[in-house]
């Protein structure tokens, strides 16, 4: 999967995840700092921590870890199997 897919797959579910029901085009530079974590990092604690860090940041509320982790899994698996077909 060349990146620029993975991309937009990882777009589509953070534009979907909307923690803050906000609606979709509201957490765009939260979305690019995601990705960029999601690059960088392969544990899904870690990622989680990341993410949880940045929507902290941008909306001065914190977001449920658990939600936080379910996130990161699953854009963690998606990297995963964009990797696979590489």
């Amino acid at each position: 999967m060349e990146i620029q897919e993975l991309n937009r797959q990882l777009v589509k579910i953070l534009n979907e995840w909307d923690p803050f029901g906000r609606g979709q085009g509201e957490y765009d530079p939260e979305i690019a700092d995601v990705i960029y974590a999601v690059q960088e990092m392969d544990k899904p604690h870690d990622l989680a921590i990341k993410v949880q860090s940045i929507y902290e940041y941008s909306f001065e509320e914190l977001l449920p870890f658990d939600s936080c982790l379910l996130l990161a899994e699953t854009l963690l698996a998606v990297k995963e199997q964009g990797s696979c077909d590489l």
